[in-house]
Protein backbone atom coordinates (compact mmCIF):
# COMPACT_ATOMS: atom_id res chain seq x y z
CA UNK A 1 0.00 0.00 0.00
CA UNK A 2 1.18 3.50 -0.56
CA UNK A 3 1.87 6.22 1.97
CA UNK A 4 -1.16 6.95 4.16
CA UNK A 5 -2.15 10.37 3.18
CA UNK A 6 -4.30 13.21 4.32
CA UNK A 7 -5.72 15.70 1.83
CA UNK A 8 -7.60 18.88 2.59
CA UNK A 9 -10.50 20.19 0.41
CA UNK A 10 -10.10 23.58 0.14
CA UNK A 11 -13.82 23.83 -1.21
CA UNK A 12 -14.71 24.30 2.87
CA UNK A 13 -11.78 26.75 3.45
CA UNK A 14 -12.39 30.69 3.20
CA UNK A 15 -12.24 31.93 0.20
CA UNK A 16 -11.49 35.39 1.28
CA UNK A 17 -9.04 33.90 3.19
CA UNK A 18 -7.59 30.96 1.05
CA UNK A 19 -3.37 31.44 1.55
CA UNK A 20 -4.22 31.90 5.76
CA UNK A 21 -6.21 28.60 5.51
CA UNK A 22 -3.74 26.55 3.84
CA UNK A 23 -0.80 27.82 5.97
CA UNK A 24 -3.13 26.82 9.21
CA UNK A 25 -2.88 23.06 7.73
CA UNK A 26 0.52 22.96 5.83
CA UNK A 27 2.21 21.31 8.47
CA UNK A 28 0.64 18.85 8.89
CA UNK A 29 -1.31 18.04 4.93
CA UNK A 30 0.55 15.73 2.54
CA UNK A 31 -1.48 17.31 -0.21
CA UNK A 32 -4.34 19.83 -1.12
CA UNK A 33 -7.21 18.67 -2.73
CA UNK A 34 -8.92 21.48 -5.14
CA UNK A 35 -12.37 20.92 -6.56
CA UNK A 36 -13.29 22.09 -9.83
CA UNK A 37 -16.44 22.82 -11.14
CA UNK A 38 -17.56 23.83 -13.68
CA UNK A 39 -22.02 24.72 -13.48
CA UNK A 40 -22.51 22.36 -16.07
CA UNK A 41 -21.18 19.02 -15.20
CA UNK A 42 -22.63 19.51 -12.33
CA UNK A 43 -24.78 22.37 -10.81
CA UNK A 44 -22.35 24.40 -8.48
CA UNK A 45 -19.68 26.81 -9.85
CA UNK A 46 -16.09 26.63 -8.09
CA UNK A 47 -12.66 27.36 -9.02
CA UNK A 48 -10.62 27.34 -12.03
CA UNK A 49 -7.13 27.41 -13.26
CA UNK A 50 -6.69 31.10 -12.32
CA UNK A 51 -6.99 30.01 -8.62
CA UNK A 52 -4.95 27.11 -8.95
CA UNK A 53 -1.90 29.53 -10.28
CA UNK A 54 -2.53 31.64 -7.39
CA UNK A 55 -2.51 28.77 -4.57
CA UNK A 56 0.87 27.63 -6.16
CA UNK A 57 2.65 30.62 -4.95
CA UNK A 58 1.37 30.11 -1.50
CA UNK A 59 2.39 26.57 -0.90
CA UNK A 60 4.76 23.58 -2.10
CA UNK A 61 1.77 21.08 -1.10
CA UNK A 62 0.82 19.03 -3.76
CA UNK A 63 -2.45 20.26 -5.90
CA UNK A 64 -4.69 17.33 -6.67
CA UNK A 65 -7.43 18.85 -9.39
CA UNK A 66 -10.88 17.10 -9.25
CA UNK A 67 -11.95 18.27 -12.15
CA UNK A 68 -15.83 17.89 -11.99
CA UNK A 69 -16.67 19.26 -15.74
CA UNK A 70 -17.81 18.37 -18.86
CA UNK A 71 -15.19 18.85 -21.22
CA UNK A 72 -11.96 18.85 -19.12
CA UNK A 73 -9.26 18.35 -22.24
CA UNK A 74 -9.86 22.17 -23.43
CA UNK A 75 -8.85 23.28 -18.93
CA UNK A 76 -5.98 20.55 -19.01
CA UNK A 77 -2.78 22.90 -20.26
CA UNK A 78 -4.17 25.72 -18.12
CA UNK A 79 -4.25 23.28 -14.80
CA UNK A 80 -0.38 22.41 -16.14
CA UNK A 81 0.13 25.72 -16.69
CA UNK A 82 -1.32 26.98 -13.08
CA UNK A 83 1.02 23.99 -11.40
CA UNK A 84 -1.23 21.44 -10.96
CA UNK A 85 0.33 18.54 -9.99
CA UNK A 86 -2.24 16.16 -10.46
CA UNK A 87 -5.62 16.07 -12.43
CA UNK A 88 -8.37 14.04 -12.24
CA UNK A 89 -11.21 13.06 -14.43
CA UNK A 90 -14.87 11.41 -14.74
CA UNK A 91 -15.11 8.20 -16.07
CA UNK A 92 -18.78 9.16 -16.80
CA UNK A 93 -17.82 10.78 -20.14
CA UNK A 94 -16.94 8.24 -21.73
CA UNK A 95 -13.28 6.72 -22.59
CA UNK A 96 -10.69 8.91 -20.44
CA UNK A 97 -7.53 7.42 -21.87
CA UNK A 98 -7.14 10.24 -24.11
CA UNK A 99 -7.59 12.56 -21.25
CA UNK A 100 -5.15 10.95 -19.30
CA UNK A 101 -2.99 10.39 -21.85
CA UNK A 102 -2.91 14.31 -22.21
CA UNK A 103 -2.55 14.55 -18.48
CA UNK A 104 0.83 12.69 -18.65
CA UNK A 105 2.26 14.27 -21.54
CA UNK A 106 1.83 17.78 -19.70
CA UNK A 107 3.93 16.50 -17.12
CA UNK A 108 1.01 15.50 -14.70
CA UNK A 109 -0.12 12.42 -12.36
CA UNK A 110 -3.73 11.57 -13.62
CA UNK A 111 -6.57 10.45 -12.10
CA UNK A 112 -9.68 8.82 -12.49
CA UNK A 113 -13.01 9.45 -10.36
CA UNK A 114 -16.57 7.82 -10.63
CA UNK A 115 -19.48 8.54 -8.78
CA UNK A 116 -21.64 6.88 -5.85
CA UNK A 117 -23.50 4.99 -8.16
CA UNK A 118 -20.89 3.86 -10.96
CA UNK A 119 -19.50 0.27 -10.54
CA UNK A 120 -16.23 -0.37 -10.36
CA UNK A 121 -16.25 -2.49 -13.34
CA UNK A 122 -16.20 0.99 -15.09
CA UNK A 123 -13.04 2.43 -14.00
CA UNK A 124 -11.31 -1.77 -13.42
CA UNK A 125 -9.71 -1.54 -17.13
CA UNK A 126 -8.20 2.24 -17.00
CA UNK A 127 -6.21 0.77 -13.43
CA UNK A 128 -3.33 0.50 -15.46
CA UNK A 129 -3.02 4.03 -16.96
CA UNK A 130 -3.42 5.97 -13.64
CA UNK A 131 -1.88 7.11 -10.81
CA UNK A 132 -4.82 7.71 -8.38
CA UNK A 133 -8.23 6.02 -8.56
CA UNK A 134 -11.03 8.62 -6.46
CA UNK A 135 -14.28 6.99 -5.32
CA UNK A 136 -16.63 9.31 -4.58
CA UNK A 137 -18.68 8.73 -1.13
CA UNK A 138 -20.75 11.62 -1.64
CA UNK A 139 -22.74 12.64 -5.37
CA UNK A 140 -20.31 15.10 -6.95
CA UNK A 141 -21.49 19.14 -6.63
CA UNK A 142 -21.68 20.22 -2.91
CA UNK A 143 -19.72 19.99 0.13
CA UNK A 144 -20.85 19.26 3.36
CA UNK A 145 -22.80 16.44 2.42
CA UNK A 146 -23.34 12.81 4.58
CA UNK A 147 -20.82 9.83 3.79
CA UNK A 148 -22.04 7.16 1.68
CA UNK A 149 -20.77 4.14 3.66
CA UNK A 150 -21.90 1.40 0.45
CA UNK A 151 -18.98 2.95 -1.68
CA UNK A 152 -16.99 0.98 0.15
CA UNK A 153 -17.40 -2.49 -1.29
CA UNK A 154 -15.72 -0.58 -4.39
CA UNK A 155 -13.00 0.58 -2.30
CA UNK A 156 -12.05 -2.80 -1.52
CA UNK A 157 -12.43 -3.90 -5.11
CA UNK A 158 -10.28 -1.49 -6.35
CA UNK A 159 -7.50 -2.42 -3.59
CA UNK A 160 -7.78 -6.24 -4.31
CA UNK A 161 -7.38 -5.52 -7.68
CA UNK A 162 -4.02 -2.76 -7.46
CA UNK A 163 -2.81 -5.75 -5.58
CA UNK A 164 -3.29 -8.02 -7.45
CA UNK A 165 -1.94 -6.37 -10.82
CA UNK A 166 1.56 -4.74 -8.46
CA UNK A 167 0.03 -1.38 -9.73
CA UNK A 168 1.26 1.99 -8.20
CA UNK A 169 -2.22 3.67 -7.74
CA UNK A 170 -3.12 5.16 -4.88
CA UNK A 171 -6.85 4.91 -4.11
CA UNK A 172 -8.54 8.32 -2.80
CA UNK A 173 -11.91 8.55 -0.80
CA UNK A 174 -14.01 11.63 -1.07
CA UNK A 175 -17.08 13.03 0.30
CA UNK A 176 -18.53 13.20 4.19
CA UNK A 177 -15.34 11.93 5.53
CA UNK A 178 -14.86 13.02 9.20
CA UNK A 179 -12.81 11.83 11.70
CA UNK A 180 -15.14 9.23 13.01
CA UNK A 181 -15.56 7.19 10.03
CA UNK A 182 -11.87 7.50 8.70
CA UNK A 183 -10.96 4.23 9.73
CA UNK A 184 -13.92 3.00 7.90
CA UNK A 185 -12.28 4.09 5.06
CA UNK A 186 -8.56 3.09 5.98
CA UNK A 187 -9.94 -0.25 6.90
CA UNK A 188 -11.25 -1.09 3.19
CA UNK A 189 -7.33 -0.27 1.77
CA UNK A 190 -7.89 3.44 0.70
CA UNK A 191 -4.55 5.74 0.90
CA UNK A 192 -5.84 9.05 0.67
CA UNK A 193 -8.35 10.47 3.07
CA UNK A 194 -10.00 14.29 1.59
CA UNK A 195 -11.80 15.89 4.25
CA UNK A 196 -13.43 19.41 3.57
CA UNK A 197 -15.57 20.15 6.39
CA UNK A 198 -14.18 17.68 8.50
CA UNK A 199 -11.13 19.61 8.73
CA UNK A 200 -11.45 23.23 7.60
CA UNK A 201 -15.26 23.21 9.79
CA UNK A 202 -13.04 22.78 13.14
CA UNK A 203 -11.68 25.11 15.09
CA UNK A 204 -8.23 23.64 14.65
CA UNK A 205 -8.12 22.20 11.14
CA UNK A 206 -3.94 20.94 11.94
CA UNK A 207 -5.53 19.54 15.32
CA UNK A 208 -8.14 17.69 12.93
CA UNK A 209 -6.04 16.43 10.63
CA UNK A 210 -3.70 15.17 13.42
CA UNK A 211 -7.14 12.80 14.83
CA UNK A 212 -8.25 12.18 11.58
CA UNK A 213 -4.68 10.20 10.84
CA UNK A 214 -4.97 8.77 14.18
CA UNK A 215 -8.32 7.43 13.94
CA UNK A 216 -7.51 6.39 10.56
CA UNK A 217 -4.08 4.62 11.15
CA UNK A 218 -3.29 5.04 14.62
Amino acid sequence: MSARKIAPSILAADFANLAADIERVAADADLLHVDCMDGHYVPNLTIGPPVVKALRKHTDLPLDCHLMVSNPGVLLRDFADAGADGCTVHVELGDPRPLLDRIHTLGMRAGLVFEPETPFDKVEPYLGDIEMLLVMSVRTGYGGQSFIASVLDKARAARAAIDARKLNVEIEIDGGIKIDNARLAADAGVDILVSGTGIFGRPDPAAAIRAMRAAAWG
